[in-house]
């Protein structure tokens, strides 16, 4: 009976060891949330053809400095990963805007639509103008998503009106949004909060 409980013990710790880090079993590859548990090294051995791109720049409006890590640079499966540390040990947040293979499992995806938006919170969104930054923030509003740990960009499919641009919750009805056909542009997960 010891022997038992030994080999299932030993058993439920490699199962969690191997939680923490990545994997790359096919089905999880390319999840974006499962990329937050793994450091450099785990990105080299799961991602062995990324042709990874390094360096240090500025983030956060040019506040922090920050390394980071780019996978597949130049494609349509570009993903970038700013690390809280110089050892690249630890995710601070990762994005990418490019409709490649990444998925969240959220169910939002670059080119997500507006009511697509609204109907997975199970709440209205507000939507923050364009030509900044941060342009076209979603705030989830107490939503379902309010806590997925994801920071979603919308970009608008025509020309925004003046009165939509800026560092403000834009005021539009639901016909104005409709017409600037909105769709998810960029998709960040912060693992540093």
């Amino acid at each position: 009976m010891r022997k038992i409980i030994l080999i299932v013990a030993v058993s439920l710790m490699a199962a969690c060891n191997s939680a923490k880090k990545g994997t790359s079993n096919s089905t999880s590859k390319y999840t974006v949330e499962n990329l937050g548990r793994m450091d450099a090294e785990d990105l080299m051995k799961n991602y062995p053809d990324a042709s990874l791109e390094e360096g240090t720049d500025m983030f956060e409006e040019g506040t922090d400095e920050r390394p980071y890590t780019i996978l597949y640079p130049g494609t349509e499966n570009e993903l970038h990963i700013t690390w809280q540390d110089k050892d690249r040990t630890e995710v601070h947040d990762l994005r990418y805007s490019k409709s490649g293979k990444w998925r969240s499992e959220t169910g939002i995806n670059v080119g997500t639509n507006y009511d697509e938006l609204v109907k997975m919170n199970g709440k209205d969104i507000s939507v923050y103008g364009f030509g900044w930054d941060y342009s076209g923030a979603v705030d989830w509003n107490g939503g379902k998503l309010e806590k997925s740990g994801l920071r979603v960009f919308l970009t608008p499919g025509n020309e925004p009106e003046n009165k939509f641009y800026g560092d403000k919750i834009i005021n539009a009805t639901p016909e104005e949004i409709e017409a600037l056909d909105l769709k998810v542009g960029a998709i960040v997960i912060n693992y540093a909060i």
